[in-house]
C-alpha cells in the first residue's frame, strides 16, 4: 500500500494536479520520492500527473525521483511527463535533461503506434534544429532514413575510400591533396609520371576542404592495408606544379612526373583518359595547392 496517495476527481476542476510541489530555498526540492520500483508516479487523466516547481536559481529541482524508475508519468489523453524551462538561451538550460551514467542512455523513447515516433523534436520558431546531436558519431540510424527536405552538407566533395598500396613509404606519401593512381592490385599510390591513364583522383581533406560524404567506408580489407578518401565529385585542394607552364583557371589537370602532383594538361591527345579535373584557382609557378573541380575524363 502507498504511504501517501492523493486523488483528484472534481469535474469542476479539469486542470487540477494530483501532486504539486513548490520550492523556493537554495538547492531545494519541491517533490522528492524514493522507492524500490518507482520513485514517483502520477496519473493525469486530463492534465498533469505530477507538477514540481523550484524557483531556486542555484540548482533546486522541481521533481526528484530515485528508484528503478526515478520518475514515471502516464498521460491518458496528453503528456506523461512534461518539462519546461524559463531560463534564457545563454544559460544552456533545457526543459528535460537525461544523463546516461554507467552505460545507460540519456533519453530513450518507445513508440507502438503506426507512424508514431519514439522521440520527436520540433522547433516552434523554425529558426533552429528540431534535434541536435553531438558525439562520435553524432547520430546512428539502424534502418532506412527518409528526408523530405534538403540535405545540407558543409563539406566540399563526395569521396570514396580506397586501399593504399602496402608499402609503408606509400602510406605516408598518400596525404590529403596528393594526386594518386591505381597500382596493379587496384590500390592507391602517388602518381610519378605525366598523363597517367591509371589516375584515380585526389586524396580529399587538404586545406579548408573536407568530404561532405564518404562512400565505402570500412576497415582494412588486406593485411597491412590502409584506406584513404578519394574525391570523386566536387571541389578539392590538389597538390600541383607549374614548373614548365602556369596553371590557369579552367585548365584541365592531369598527373605530373613530380610525385603526387597535378599539372596543366596541354597535350589533349595524351590527356584523354588521364584528366582528373579542372582548375578553379591559378598557380603561376613552382608547386602549391590548386582548387580543382573533380571529374575524371
Amino acid at each position: 500500500m502507498p504511504t501517501f496517495r492523493n486523488e483528484v476527481n472534481d469535474p469542476a476542476q479539469p486542470e487540477e494536479t494530483a501532486i504539486e510541489g513548490v520550492a523556493h530555498g537554495v538547492n531545494s526540492i519541491a517533490v522528492f520520492a524514493k522507492g524500490e520500483a518507482v520513485g514517483l508516479r502520477g496519473d493525469g487523466k486530463s492534465w498533469h500527473g505530477v507538477t514540481g516547481i523550484s524557483t531556486s536559481t542555484t540548482g533546486g529541482a522541481g521533481v526528484n525521483g530515485t528508484g528503478n524508475v526515478g520518475v514515471q508519468g502516464v498521460g491518458q489523453t496528453w503528456i506523461g511527463v512534461y518539462g519546461e524551462t524559463l531560463a534564457p538561451s545563454t544559460a544552456g538550460a533545457s526543459g528535460v535533461l537525461g544523463e546516461g551514467k554507467d552505460g545507460g542512455d540519456g533519453v530513450k523513447g518507445h513508440a507502438n503506434g503506426p507512424g508514431k515516433a519514439a522521440v520527436i523534436g520540433v522547433h516552434l520558431s523554425g529558426k533552429g534544429p528540431g534535434v541536435f546531436g553531438k558525439g562520435a558519431p553524432a547520430g546512428f540510424f539502424e534502418g532506412n532514413v527518409e528526408v523530405t527536405g534538403d540535405l545540407i552538407l558543409t563539406g566540399g566533395d563526395v569521396a570514396e575510400q580506397f586501399d593504399v598500396a602496402r608499402s609503408p613509404d606509400t602510406v605516408d606519401d598518400v596525404a590529403p591533396g596528393t594526386v594518386v593512381v591505381l597500382d596493379d592490385e587496384g590500390a592507391l599510390a602517388p602518381c610519378t609520371q605525366g598523363y597517367d591513364s591509371c589516375v584515380a583522383g585526389v586524396v580529399s581533406g587538404a586545406g579548408d576542404r573536407v568530404p561532405a560524404l564518404v562512400l565505402d567506408r570500412h576497415g582494412d580489407v588486406r593485411e597491412g592495408a590502409q584506406r584513404r578518401e578519394i574525391a570523386v565529385v566536387g571541389k578539392v585542394w590538389c597538390r600541383s606544379e607549374a614548373c614548365d607552364r602556369p596553371i590557369r583557371v579552367g585548365d584541365l589537370l592531369t598527373t605530373s612526373s613530380t610525385p603526387g602532383h597535378a599539372m596543366a594538361a596541354v597535350d589533349r591527345d595524351a590527356a584523354f583518359g588521364a584528366v582528373l579535373g579542372k582548375a578553379l584557382t591559378p598557380l603561376d609557378s613552382g608547386t602549391g595547392l590548386v582548387l580543382a573541380l573533380v571529374g575524371l575524363a
